[in-house]
């Protein structure tokens, strides 16, 4: 009796072994797909990263953007080219679908050389300042407009002065604060001088407004950039003048009153146009009615030759199909380029698109945009709902090992923005902002200045995350 229950007790010991050795061998077996969907992930980030670093298009294509069309103010034969180019190219790598979707944008010419002169200065005499007309401006023709200025930080300082600006010429001289080291959170905190101060100062009967160059960086290089106009108020010419001489005329306004400027600019808004956002799309094979689009804005200022604003970012966002392509690979939902035009002085293109999307019921899951630089990339900004932002993050352990690590940033893109209540995540690639101010908006925008291991590290970022995303869903 003794041994039988002996022998139970130990039967009862090993099938009691045996359940726990079968229940770790379920737990293992049913992690083998997660791991194995790990691995695959590891292996095709890698795969994107090893064909654009060793054989990607994007250098060579932005060449031929800047160097040989140029710069493609909206409404100007420049911009009309680089629609035509990126459809034949887009077209040329196969993608299933490239179109071309009307967009009537606004039409402004410079017309002639900008000029701003200080005429009296006791020290110096005559002083010609380096100077660029902001976008939009309404000129003074050849006439030109001789009248005292008035310097001022800030809108608000602007308004503290009343009728005291009446008759004059404001400047404009409130720096990029250089403590933040976001170099774009310095440029929204100086902005409102150079988009709205014109309108401001009109308002208080100014003449006309001269903006510090939005740059973190003192040198001769002058910066246009859009300003707005303030409705049922006269449209002073409003210029920016480069850092160096900013620092210079707030000088000479601390030695001498009655310090006088001769403006000249010769802008003018011309009829609308039409023109284009090119698209080009491969289609999901599994939920073709989500899409993922990627894209940057096709048109730039009429100085330089948009290279890091924005053809770094059209031509980032054309690689990320072409790199399919090459690889041989089929989404699973659909990844569309899309090049927006009229980014610059208008957001034709970005409204128009979203008007579309709208109007056709589309289901866009994700927006992503790169404008803010060819740089070497260190993360994406992204605006969603805690449930997208937190699918984002999920990813954090696949993205670091090629340095992306700054996920947490709210940002997103200016085309992309119209998009927003539609639903998707607006996701913007973020680059090392050091440098970007440098060369914005200015004749210094051109390929020379734009690496071409960071352009290059840029469009395997965008193609990594629009691959998870594809794969994954957001």
């Amino acid at each position: 009796m003794i041994k039988k229950i002996r022998i139970s007790a130990v039967l009862f010991l090993f099938f009691a072994k045996v359940r726990t050795i079968m229940k770790k061998l379920i737990l293992v077996f049913a992690f083998v797909p997660f791991l194995s969907f790990g691995q695959t992930h590891q292996t095709n980030l890698k795969k994107i990263y090893d064909t654009e670093l060793s054989a990607g298009h994007t250098y060579h294509n932005l060449r031929y953007l800047c160097k040989v069309i140029g710069n493609r103010l909206s409404g100007s034969p420049g911009a009309a080219a680089s629609v035509e180019w990126t459809r034949q190219l887009m077209e040329s790598y196969d993608f299933d679908t490239v179109y071309l979707q009307p967009v009537m944008v606004p039409h402004w010419e410079r017309g002639g050389k900008d000029v701003v002169k200080i005429t009296n200065s006791t020290k110096h005499g005559v002083v010609e300042l380096s100077a660029l007309a902001l976008g939009n401006t309404q000129g003074t023709g050849s006439k030109g407009l001789l009248a005292e200025v008035v310097e001022v930080k800030s809108i608000d300082q602007l308004k503290s002065l009343g009728a005291q600006v009446k008759g004059k010429i404001v400047f404009f001289n409130g720096p990029m604060d250089p403590t933040k080291v976001d170099a774009f959170e310095a440029y929204g905190g100086a902005n409102a001088q150079r988009s709205s101060g014109a309108a401001e100062a009109s308002k208080l009967g100014a003449v006309g407004a001269i903006v510090r160059s939005l740059s973190n960086r003192i040198d001769d290089h002058p910066h246009t950039g859009n300003q707005r106009y303030a409705a049922d108020f006269p449209k002073i010419p409003a210029l920016a003048i480069s850092t160096q001489d900013a620092e210079l005329l707030s000088q000479l306004l601390g030695e001498q009153t009655g310090l006088q400027l001769y403006l000249e600019s010769h802008g003018e808004m011309k009829t609308e146009k039409l023109s284009y956002n090119v698209i080009g799309e491969i289609r999901g094979s599994e939920k073709p009615e989500e899409i993922i689009a990627v894209g940057g804005h096709l048109d730039s200022w009429d100085v330089g030759e948009g290279a890091h604003d924005d053809g770094a970012g059209c031509m980032q966002a054309i690689e990320v199909l072409r790199l399919y392509k090459q690889l041989g690979w089929k989404p699973k939902r659909t990844i569309r380029a899309v090049m927006w035009m009229n980014e610059e002085n208008g957001l034709r293109g970005g409204q128009e698109y979203a008007k579309v999307a709208k109007a056709k019921g589309e289901k866009h899951i994700a927006a992503i945009e790169s404008d803010s630089g060819g740089f070497l990339p260190i993360g994406f900004s992204s605006t969603g709902t805690d449930a997208q932002r937190g699918k984002l993050a999920s990813w954090a352990d696949l993205l670091r090992p090629y340095q992306l690590w700054n996920l947490q940033k709210s940002g997103g893109g200016a085309d992309i923005g119209p998009l927003r209540d539609q639903g998707p995540i607006l996701i913007g690639l973020l680059p090392d902002s050091q440098k970007y101010f440098i060369y914005h908006h200015t004749e210094a925008d051109v390929f020379e200045v734009v690496d071409q291991r960071e352009l290059e590290l840029g469009a395997a970022a965008m193609t990594a995350l629009v691959y998870l995303i594809e794969q994954e869903g957001i």
